[in-house]
């Protein structure tokens, strides 16, 4: 039987990219002795020789180099090929990664990401909960949330949620007790609950008490204890609850973008289509006019 056309590439590449024989038979589960025969059987086959290899260092030669160039791109194909296949599915399968911020992520993107399953029975949904900001490619996440304006990156796509203004929020039981607040200077002498982030509210709230978690200052303001600077979609949240008031409406922060990132490839896998149209159809309304 003939030789195969392609036969010695895959060991070819690990070479490469091992550096060296005995690093490329580990990755194979090959000896050394079946990793050089193959190379050379790949190189006779070729008619030239690809690496210079010495009992210390190996490197490529010119022909080698023009080979091990055309195989990287022609795997890329291989690759964009198999997402075409996977995004023509009708039902999105597989391991769907995402990470998302700690309150937006409780209250809206998990739930309409874990809603997924009941209609795609093959998609598995693993959810990280950080407010830090993941690298989508150095840690394996398909997708995203980003709140605030998105560094220049040609590693992600980006499609925009809305917009989140930061306004101040106290409970029913808190106004009551000290009194309403119809102005800005009606803000002295309050006690304020800060959310601890890279770049501080400025107001003329005293702030005794700070938090790490946007969670935790929502229901610190619910318990009454003072003023809390929160997000606009959270304050509604617990407003139509019954469990907070916005005070002074007109008072916000300027809106912060926030969108669902994923990582640049020539297509996008079915799974990663279904879930930022979930995100998108589970944004409130009350992000769009932030």
């Amino acid at each position: 039987m003939a030789t195969p056309r392609f036969d010695g590439v895959e060991l070819f590449l690990q070479v490469v990219e091992s550096g060296n024989l005995t690093e490329a038979a580990e990755r194979l589960n090959l000896t050394r002795s079946a990793v050089g025969k193959g190379l050379a059987r790949l190189e006779a086959r070729l008619g030239t020789r690809l690496l210079q290899r010495s009992t210390r260092r190996q490197h490529l030669t010119e022909d080698g180099q023009a080979y091990y160039e055309h195989c990287l791109r022609a795997l890329a194909e291989l690759e964009a090929a198999e997402s075409v296949l996977e995004s023509g599915r009708q039902q999105p399968r597989g391991r769907l990664r995402a990470s998302v911020p700690l309150a937006f992520g409780h209250h809206y993107a998990a739930p309409a990401l874990w809603g997924l399953m009941d209609r795609y029975p093959q998609l598995e949904i693993e959810i990280s909960f950080s407010d830090r900001m993941t690298d989508l490619v150095q840690e394996g996440f398909d997708i995203a949330i980003r709140i605030g304006e998105l560094p220049d990156t040609d590693r992600l796509n980006a499609r925009r949620l809305g917009a989140q203004s930061m306004g101040l929020a106290a409970s029913p039981a808190y106004l009551q007790r000290v009194g309403r607040i119809d102005v800005i200077d009606d803000l002295t002498g309050h006690r304020g609950i800060a959310y601890r982030t890279n770049t501080p509210h400025r107001s003329r709230l005293m702030s005794p008490l700070v938090l790490d978690d946007l969670q935790a200052v929502a229901d610190a303001a619910i318990a009454g204890v003072g003023l809390a600077w929160l997000p606009s979609w959270l304050i509604a949240h617990y407003a139509l609850r019954g469990q907070l008031e916005a005070v002074l409406p007109g008072y916000r922060e300027q809106p912060a973008p926030i969108h669902v990132v994923w990582p640049t490839a020539p297509h996008m896998p079915a799974k990663t289509r279904c879930a930022i149209d979930a995100l998108v159809a589970a944004t409130p309304s009350c992000l769009a006019g932030s």
